[in-house]
């Protein structure tokens, strides 16, 4: 058994993924919208090109996503983040600060009695993320 996340985008997708790719190293996006599915035909013409369901790889791991439904905005998330797991203090820094560019900090990167570092965000596209180098406490 797997387990993958699912994330909604709400109309961002394609610029969250490609985000990813940019600043995160994530590879293999995966595209596949509206137009040319069955779901073509209860799309606005404006939502054709987003994505009905999409995939991309961080390391081994796939997050899957989604536009979700034209005129359905997501709710934003809560209860769960997407935690990146990072080998060095530096690098935690830097993805920290890419995911946190034109996003909203809820912990700052930090030294904690659990991780040598630890911070908590929301990104610019709403997605909740936890970013750790465990590394010597």
């Amino acid at each position: 058994m797997i387990v993958e996340p699912y994330v909604m985008f709400g109309g961002k997708c394609a610029q969250a993924f490609a985000y990813y790719q940019e600043h995160l190293g994530a590879t293999d996006p995966m595209i596949m919208p509206f137009r040319g599915t069955p779901a073509e035909a209860g799309a606005p013409p404006d939502w054709l090109d987003k994505a009905m369901h999409a995939s991309i790889k961080f390391g081994s791991h796939t997050v899957m996503g989604s536009d979700g439904m034209p005129g359905h905005p997501p709710t934003p998330m809560q209860g769960c983040s997407l935690t990146i797991s990072i080998d060095s203090d530096a690098e935690a820094e830097r993805i920290f600060k890419a995911l946190s560019d034109g996003g909203n900090v809820t912990m700052p990167m930090e030294k904690t009695f659990f991780a040598s570092r630890f911070g908590s965000v929301t990104d610019q596209f709403g997605v909740s993320w936890m970013v750790i180098h465990e590394g010597a406490r």
